[in-house]
């Protein structure tokens, strides 16, 4: 019998513990921390090997933050891959709620009752064969209505991960129990014992048994989910639970709403089953578990970008805008972008979500956005402002357009780089090429767009009395974001 799959792909979340690299706009699942990929991309393209002669994958189906949005597309685009559902949150109420969407979206028409491959979008692994080969595991053994979590296969004490206690051998285990993150005494005795597996957030499970199985432990959370998705709306690709009845839900993980429920609870009917995942897995949930997957030299540093390494050992360097160098370091991480550096010890690297939570009591955008801010239309940098000026260079993807606009506030002097700027101005329109500029007096309507088969870049001068992206009144736009 052939299994039919849909791969759910977790991709909310915000990477606080990757700052500066990860933000609340351009977080730790949308870079390309390990390989050519993005990590969003590695899980898709993970989960489409998984077909085989027993296995037809179907489109996946992304979870994913309303901000976030264009950044998927763009990025499933980059992949090849076309025909995928979106479902974005209006606010987040972690993945109980969002698993739940998922099933409720394959479970139309109401006979499909798919099996449901569900991974957070922010992983990494390193032996891609190992992987396929447990998943198909996974798949087989909850096509008869078990819930199959991957454990991953523990190669220390750690102590940042909860745990799952298994019982009996062979390929798929029992689970006994889920443990919560232990201390580091406890941990190593989970190692030294056995039969103890991280809980990496990896699940398999059909359609089907989670709505039941929520509906059991949670009907709150199902029924308010239920209602969510009955006031949905579909646009421009996107689905969207209504924003009242979803923000209604209480925020609950998929561990707590059931997974731990079912062991505590075996009359209830729900069998939890593990197969065990040895394939180089990292949740790359901090810059130490970065400095653990990648290529070192033989003293153990990580070089990432322009950097100079000297006298230096176990040390990660990711520099993304200029040379960073470092002399007689031991156990340090410095990460560099264009408008902050981090200095760690690598072993504190889990306190760096201390210092996002500084800026945001400061007010400060550096913990949500980076210099270069991407837009569904390109991306614009911010070279350099002062009192009353702003200077950005900005792309414009071919055949795109940005919206149709005005500002209370500024005028703007755009200087072509390279490619062709089609510019409305007021009642004109006109064509400017390299070299070429004009000028957008304050309050005139107006709009950029690229005509061309290549990327568009321009300077663009702004000179006002105030400066911020909220001076935007938008008439008419692409994407969605008029009115």
């Amino acid at each position: 019998m052939k299994h039919s799959i849909v791969p759910v792909v977790m991709a909310g979340g915000s990477g606080t513990r990757l700052w500066p690299l990860s933000r609340q706009l351009y977080p730790k699942q949308f870079l390309a921390l390990s390989g050519p990929q993005t990590l969003f991309q590695q899980a898709l393209l993970r989960l489409a090997d998984l077909a085989d002669d027993t296995i037809e994958v179907q489109p996946p189906c992304i979870v994913g933050n309303e901000e976030h949005r264009f950044l998927v597309l763009d990025q499933l685009r980059e992949i090849g891959q076309k025909a995928s559902t979106v479902l974005l949150e209006p606010v987040g109420r972690n993945t109980a709620p969002a698993l739940t969407l998922a099933a409720l979206h394959v479970s139309e028409p109401a006979e499909a009752d798919p099996i449901l491959v569900v991974t957070p979008a922010d992983q990494t692994v390193t032996d891609a064969a190992a992987f396929t080969a447990a998943l198909r595991r996974a798949v087989h053994a909850a096509a008869d209505g078990s819930i199959v979590i991957l454990g991953i296969t523990p190669d220390r004490p750690e102590t940042g991960f909860g745990y799952v206690r298994t019982e009996g051998a062979g390929p798929v285990h029992t689970v006994a129990a889920f443990v919560e993150k232990p201390d580091a005494a406890t941990a190593e005795a989970y190692l030294a014992q056995g039969g103890y597996y991280w809980n990496g957030g990896m699940f398999v499970v059909r359609a089907s048994v989670w709505l039941k199985a929520l509906a059991q432990f949670r009907p709150d959370i199902a029924g308010a989910t239920r209602a969510a998705w009955a006031a949905r709306s579909t646009d421009n690709g996107f689905t969207r639970p209504g924003k009242e009845a979803f923000a209604a839900i209480p925020s609950e993980s998929i561990d707590y709403a059931v997974m731990e429920k079912c062991p505590a609870n075996p009359k209830a009917g729900f069998a939890v089953r593990m197969v065990a995942l040895d394939a180089g897995w990292s949740d790359l949930g901090a810059w130490e578990a970065v400095w653990q997957v990648a290529g070192k030299d033989a003293q153990g540093n990580v070089a990432h970008g322009d950097a100079v390494i000297e006298d230096s050992r176990n040390t990660l360097v990711y520099a993304t805008s200029r040379l960073v160098s470092t002399v007689g370091l031991d156990d340090v991480v410095v990460v560099e972008t264009p408008d902050a550096v981090l200095v760690a010890d690598r072993s504190r690297s889990q306190d760096v979500k201390k210092i996002v939570q500084q800026l945001e009591k400061r007010s400060r955008d550096e913990g949500t956005v980076h210099r270069l801010v991407h837009r569904p239309w390109g991306w614009y940098d911010s070279i350099d402002a002062g009192p009353r000026f702003q200077v950005k260079r900005i792309m414009v993807k071919p055949k795109a357009t940005l919206s149709l606009q005005m500002h209370h506030h500024r005028a703007e002097h755009w200087i072509v780089v390279s490619g062709t700027a089609e510019v409305t101005c007021g009642d004109k329109t006109l064509l400017l090429t390299e070299n070429q500029s004009t000028y957008i007096p304050l309050g005139e309507v107006h709009r950029l767009a690229n005509p061309g088969t290549i990327p568009l870049e321009i300077i663009e001068v702004q000179s006002g009395s105030y400066l911020g992206e909220d001076d935007i009144v938008r008439f008419q736009d692409t994407y969605g974001r008029a009115g």
